[in-house]
């Protein structure tokens, strides 16, 4: 089946996952992991990408981030794909491929489903088992819960709104964090990163459809109802 094409998406915000080749992993220990991180940045510094969450894993990583300019996320993942790939291949003496196909992304409507792939980003590591420790440290939790600031993140509008001081905002999102996301939504985010398809209100998919001309909806299956007789 031929891939969808890319929504433009400038000015957006995007949830962008990329896994391990066959979900095997990408990082082996910290050293590795510090490489990812540095290269994040390097990438970063050379986009017009804002990045606003973080979060990686032993098989995949998760970012939640707004470029400025149609192809800017294209551009920071091709810049550090290539680059942690040789880092990784050189270190541990393999070559090939290390990630499963081009990266995945969903766009997210301004509000609550940017606050809500935050949140999934930040607790993900604890759906997978993850300690505190190992979610505080590479993931952008720490920083949105005050225990640190991470140079590479740009808090996005809606963390702004959280409230009136970095207190209120930052209790405000604990509170998020420690009730989590319920089920439903988190595999909602999941489903719509994989597919490729926005997330947010129906009125969001008509305007992203007019805007981009690329349907922003799956069409229902089977054949089309033939219409009544008049």
């Amino acid at each position: 089946m031929a891939r969808l094409p890319r929504y433009p998406g400038a000015g957006l915000a995007h949830h962008v996952v990329q896994h391990g080749h066959n979900r095997q992993p990408i990082v082996v220990d910290d050293e590795d992991r510090s490489t990812w991180r540095a290269l994040l940045g390097e990438a970063l510094a050379t986009t017009r990408v804002a990045l606003h969450a973080w979060v990686l894993l032993a098989d995949h990583f998760h970012l939640v981030l707004t470029p400025k300019a149609d192809g800017d996320v294209g551009r920071l993942m091709q810049s550090l794909g290539r680059r942690y790939v040789s880092a990784f291949n050189r270190r541990h003496g393999r070559s090939g491929t290390l990630w499963d196909g081009r990266y995945s992304a969903c766009l997210l409507e301004p509000g609550a489903e940017v606050l809500r792939s935050l949140c999934f980003v930040d607790t993900h590591p604890h759906r997978r088992g993850a300690s505190d420790e190992e979610a505080l440290a590479w993931s952008s939790l720490a920083h949105h819960l005050g225990r640190g600031r991470d140079p590479l993140l740009t808090d996005p509008p809606e963390w702004w709104a959280l409230g009136n001081t970095p207190f209120e905002r930052q209790a405000a999102y604990a509170s998020s964090v420690e009730a989590g996301l319920p089920e439903a939504q988190a595999a909602r985010i999941v489903s719509a990163v994989r597919r490729g398809w926005p997330l947010g209100t129906p009125a969001f998919a008509v305007a992203l459809a007019a805007r981009t001309g690329r349907t922003a909806a799956p069409r229902p299956r089977g054949r089309p109802r033939a219409m009544a007789a008049r």
